[in-house]
């Protein structure tokens, strides 16, 4: 049976953990050939941090599908570039882009959050040079290639939750930044075919954060406190479900929850449950 994302190409930038690693191992389920890139190989990960882009691969290879791993700094404007003109030269066509690649975590894991004066300059770089320019940059050297198909969908992973205050003021201004940037590409793409929209999980139990609490992915459910986390499959299928409606266009220049398109359009998170939004 044809798989649903069968023929398509997809990159997928900060594949190495976290949601990217999520949403690349379930576009490779769906039969897309999934592009993961970032920093971190296996033996030389960024700042130790638990998993690798190899780790990727070798998940979307174990269920069949195929993947590449793309060593890439989306903070250099010449290495994102190459990556695009690699995939250009070995598929002649994008179909899926997740800008994903995100810094924050490199600089402040404290769930605490300070003050705005307290906190060092340096957090602009980390959420903004590291985040919010090296996905833009990312759709600058992007977005011609899918244009040549005159169909596809960009998507970016966010936060959103109505007009909250998201509890970090770096943080906030960044995802809020993201959400606006969704918002304009979507005035610039319409009638071209390609969607551009943004997609909002719940608390995700990322490998960093399974390592705050001391725990790992078989023993999650002893701690109180991450009983409604989701894991970052969950939007993994969110992206895969969107990838793959031909009516997605009609949604583009929105900020879409996880839990609501899990609700749409039928998917559960990998253990079954279905998390409902999640809520500041």
């Amino acid at each position: 049976m044809k798989k649903p994302l069968e023929g398509k190409i997809a990159l997928v930038t900060g594949a190495s953990r976290g949601a990217g690693r999520g949403i690349a191992v379930e576009l490779g389920e769906a039969g897309a050939t999934v592009y993961g890139s970032g920093r971190s190989l296996r033996g030389a990960t960024t700042l130790g941090f638990p998993g690798s882009l190899d780790e990727t691969v070798e998940a979307i290879q174990a269920s069949g599908g195929t993947a590449f791993a793309c060593r890439c700094d989306h903070t250099n404007d010449e290495e994102t570039k190459g990556l695009i003109e690699r995939i250009r030269r070995e598929q002649g066509r994008l179909d899926i882009l997740v800008n994903n690649v995100w810094g924050l975590h490199e600089l402040e894991s404290n769930p605490h959050p300070k003050p705005f004066w307290e906190y060092p300059l340096q957090m602009w770089d980390a959420t903004f040079q590291r985040g919010v320019r090296a996905q833009l940059a990312t759709n600058h050297f992007a977005i011609p290639l899918m244009l040549e198909t005159g169909s596809g969908l960009i998507v970016h992973t966010t936060f959103r939750d109505r007009d909250k205050y998201l509890g970090s003021f770096y943080y906030d201004l960044a995802k809020n930044a993201i959400n606006r940037m969704v918002f304009g590409l979507a005035q610039d793409l319409a009638g071209t075919g390609l969607a551009a929209v943004g997609v909002s999980p719940g608390w995700m139990r990322t490998e960093l954060v399974l390592k705050a609490f001391h725990t790992d992915e078989e023993h999650w459910q002893e701690v109180g406190e991450l009983q409604q986390t989701e894991s970052p499959y969950y939007v993994g299928r969110a992206v895969a479900a969107l990838a793959a409606d031909p009516e997605v266009r009609n949604r583009s220049g929105q900020v879409l929850l996880t839990g609501d398109l899990a609700r749409e359009y039928g998917f559960t998170d990998r253990d079954g449950r279905v998390i409902p939004p999640f809520r500041l």
